[in-house]
């Protein structure tokens, strides 16, 4: 899990569901910027293989996706939620974030699956609306969270404590598996 405020609840769900979940401290979360978030996470990330599930909220979404863009093979699911994938406006401290430019045609082939999700009322710019040419480069569906805000800013009252639509994604795919969930435990960021 990259940047969410979702975590803390959909953390426990997943590692309860036999997930070993990643969810890093990124650092300058308040005014991130590109080059150094890549590079913490780049020395912090855990093994990625074929099972792999990234989840990414806000400015992870455009980290998730840098990160896909340098993997070798794919990784089994993207579920990048309330993302920015061009510039929005001249606010300067979310395009830093973002490189010059995606390469979606490799993007589109390290996950097998990639899902967006992103509401049509985003008071931070992350709207339905802004993520329409991601989708369409990436051939991924796009959900358009109706009324959801930022699906986790207190500074709008919009806590996502937890996030009923990411569960049932996850337990739809953890059925698909075919296995039973497994124990296991990482540190706590």
């Amino acid at each position: 899990m990259i940047r969410t405020t979702f975590g803390s609840p959909t953390k426990a769900y997943l590692a309860a569901h036999g997930y070993a979940v990643w969810w890093p401290l990124l650092p300058n979360t308040d005014n991130p910027e590109l080059t150094e978030t890549r590079g913490f996470a780049e020395r912090n990330l855990p093994a990625i293989d074929e099972e792999t599930i990234v989840i990414a909220h806000s400015s992870g979404c455009p980290l998730a996706l840098h990160l896909l863009e340098r993997l070798a093979a794919p990784v089994k699911q993207a579920i990048l939620v309330a993302g920015f994938y061009q510039p929005i406006g001249d606010d300067s401290s979310t395009n830093r974030m973002l490189p010059p430019s995606f390469d979606w045609a490799h993007i589109a082939e390290m996950a097998t699956e990639i899902i967006l999700i992103n509401s049509d009322n985003d008071p931070w710019g992350c709207t339905d609306e802004q993520a329409r040419p991601a989708t369409e480069a990436l051939g991924a569906p796009l959900i358009v969270a109706t009324g959801q805000g930022h699906m986790g800013s207190d500074s709008y009252g919009q806590p996502y404590r937890e996030f009923p639509l990411l569960k049932r994604l996850l337990s739809t795919r953890q059925q698909q598996r075919g296995h039973a969930p497994i124990e296991s435990s990482l540190p706590t960021p």
